[in-house]
């Protein structure tokens, strides 16, 4: 990878945090309603993982902690806060929110609300890709917490049984909302598990693009090759609470701190400039650029964007115009 990509993976992964915290002051402003699930510390996850991907061509679902991968996988970043803030002009018309994100155009297939509701969606995209004998992938991010649902053991088996080609991504951040997964799962490590499913895992740092991006690498090419489910484990950590509304009381100072220190941003940020790919004062036009980008185009977009309109209410509800655009 060259120095302008290296550059670029330090814009997109930066350009993702400043927009998360965007997100969270225009909660604070009652800019944006409903639940707000933000991703600061997992950037290496979604961006390392589609960075192996054929974005725009592979297919991608995920849980409710969603913008970041809808981002990545080529959604309008104005139409992404459009949404968040209720407008007509976001990709759910403003019905959905933060936790409902769709963009069929780019085969970004859904954030989802309920927990372990993405497994059985992403095989199912799978098996459609095996029946109309595509080179496409499906790929399924997933939190640690949603893995003891009977959802995730059915789609594990039925994905090995049929050999369909889906990628599963355990972004294992070590908590579900506020339960420690060792409270909660006999197996804390979450790539185990698939073992008896008979399918190929891995597991690895989360924190670091360059390590994530050699574990997506192999195993993208291990489904769009063989054919057959993959699944991945990225031990990340999520720098603030689960939703707006969790203090993170539940987590050690000292915890929180040590993790900080492997912010992925910061790791990847040192490796360039000790490489002499990036400088100090380089970093900082970056970071202002971006702000610039996010308050004075995207925000503005939103906040200038109409309200879905009243004699709409009804619409959206059931399929307009028979067969949909993405079943071609």
């Amino acid at each position: 990878m060259d120095a302008t990509d290296q550059k670029r993976l330090l814009r997109e992964m930066l350009f993702a945090r400043r927009f998360e915290e965007r997100c969270a002051e225009a909660y604070h402003e009652r800019q944006i309603g409903g639940f707000l699930h933000l991703y600061p510390g997992q950037e290496a996850c979604a961006i390392g993982v589609l960075e192996k991907a054929r974005t725009g061509s592979d297919y991608v679902v995920t849980g409710y902690r969603d913008h970041i991968h809808a981002l990545k996988s080529g959604m309008d970043p104005k139409v992404l806060m459009a949404e968040l803030f209720g407008k007509e002009t976001g990709c759910s018309k403003g019905r959905g929110g933060s936790m409902h994100l769709f963009d069929p155009d780019v085969h970004f297939m859904g954030g989802y609300a309920l927990v372990g509701g993405p497994f059985p969606l992403a095989a199912g995209f799978a098996k459609a890709i095996q029946l109309r004998g595509s080179d496409e992938i499906s790929i399924c991010f997933l939190g640690d917490g949603a893995n003891n649902q009977g959802t995730f053991h059915e789609t594990m088996n039925m994905a090995s049984l049929w050999n369909l080609p889906v990628l599963f991504i355990c972004e294992n951040n070590l908590y579900g909302i506020g339960t420690a997964i060792e409270r909660s799962t006999v197996e804390i490590n979450q790539y185990k598990r698939v073992v008896s499913y008979g399918m190929e895992a891995a597991q690895c740092d989360g924190q670091d693009i360059d390590v994530v991006m050699a574990h997506a690498e192999k195993a993208v090419q291990h489904v769009r090759e063989k054919r057959k489910p993959y699944f991945l484990e990225l031990m990340t950590y999520r720098l603030r609470g689960h939703s707006m509304s969790d203090s993170g009381a539940y987590r050690s100072k000292e915890e929180v701190e040590e993790w900080a220190l492997r912010d992925p941003i910061g790791i990847y940020k040192r490796r360039l400039i000790e490489a002499g790919v990036l400088s100090e004062d380089m970093f900082h036009a970056m970071d202002a650029a971006i702000q610039d980008e996010i308050e004075n185009e995207i925000v503005r977009f939103a906040t200038e964007s109409p309200e879905p309109r009243v004699e709409d209410v009804a619409r959206y509800v059931y399929t307009e115009g028979g067969k949909q655009p993405w079943l071609k």
